[in-house]
């Protein structure tokens, strides 16, 4: 891992300063569970990952969630992060690729949300970097670190080998950071799932220190069914969504379905009836934007085969036909 971040990332870190979990979700967890006070708030750009705000209540702390509309390519901006930091502010949790939108932190983008952090010293950032090689576009990888090394002692790096090498059920995680954070968390792990799993530690090893090329040859295929995918939803009447520029989801903004009836006689009041009518009618399963935080949209995957994308898009147009 620590030669990873070194060839990767072009950062340093010691044995100490890294530990190893059961998952990437494990890391965040742990992290939390290690530094949180009751009511501590950890801000949380929205639309993201379902499990954040739960997992910093489980920890007693306060999740904060900052609406990232569809307008400012669902990131965080500089003014939003200043205007949200509280003396209570503990975290910041920047998700880049982003599950569920697929937005990427540029270097400009990460440049202007550290000039604000530079202001608080108090505040702790985690970034999930666990998409940072499913990305569309050819600019040099970047990190907040990597552009304002002054924040080091106070970034927590998550990752994992899920996303990159398609090794979800392996459960390898990780986390890079202040030594005394990481060494909290060890001792929050010893006493509950002690180590990883140590055949799926060799795994990661082979995966880590093997030959990278695939992963290349992987974000091609990912690429091709985004565009698909995208091209056939964007034709939709009543569909649109931007261009992911990472990780393998089209987050689909379905506003002009709100208030349409079924062939059956329901309204559709909100995008969870809209998922729910795309299954029912056509068994399409995709997820509502209200479990990321960010209404009305719904998350679909392409991390399938293209013919099954193909067929999928054009159920989910037959049944936006028959709407009325």
């Amino acid at each position: 891992i620590a030669a990873k971040l070194q060839r990767e990332n072009g950062l340093t870190y010691a044995p100490g300063q890294i530990v190893v979990t059961s998952g990437a979700k494990a890391a965040i967890f742990n992290a939390f569970a290690a530094t949180l006070g009751v009511d501590d708030e950890v801000l949380i750009p929205a639309p993201y990952w379902v499990s954040y705000p739960d997992m910093v209540l489980a920890c007693d702390g306060r999740p904060v969630t900052l609406a990232c509309p569809e307008e400012n390519q669902f990131k965080l901006t500089a003014e939003q992060l200043r205007e949200a930091i509280t003396p209570r502010t503990r975290w910041l949790l920047l998700n880049s690729p982003s599950n569920p939108t697929g937005a990427t932190y540029s270097a400009a983008e990460w440049r202007a949300l550290a000039d604000v952090l530079l202001d608080y010293p108090d505040v702790l950032v985690m970034t999930d970097d666990i998409y940072e090689h499913i990305r569309y576009d050819d600019t040099p990888l970047s990190h907040l670190l990597t552009i304002e090394p002054a924040l080091r002692e106070r970034v927590l790096i998550i990752n994992g080998v899920s996303k990159t090498y398609a090794m979800t059920g392996w459960r390898i995680g990780y986390a890079a950071g202040p030594s005394d954070i990481i060494s909290a968390m060890a001792t929050l792990q010893s006493q509950s799932t002690s180590n990883a799993c140590s055949v799926s530690q060799a795994a990661a090893v082979a995966a880590l220190n093997g030959d990278q090329s695939f992963v290349g040859e992987s974000v091609k295929v990912y690429k091709q069914r985004r565009d698909r995918c995208l091209e056939l939803i964007n034709a939709i009447d009543g569909l649109s969504c931007i261009k992911p520029e990472g990780a393998f989801y089209l987050y689909v903004n379905c506003a002009a379905l709100i208030g349409k009836t079924t062939p059956s006689g329901a309204v559709l009041h909100a995008d969870t009836d809209v998922v729910l009518y795309l299954l029912e009618s056509q068994g399409v399963a995709v997820v509502a934007g209200t479990a990321y935080g960010l209404a009305p949209f719904f998350r679909m995957s392409t991390a399938t085969a293209l013919e099954t994308l193909e067929s999928g898009c054009a159920r989910i147009a037959t049944a936006v036909a028959a709407l009325r």
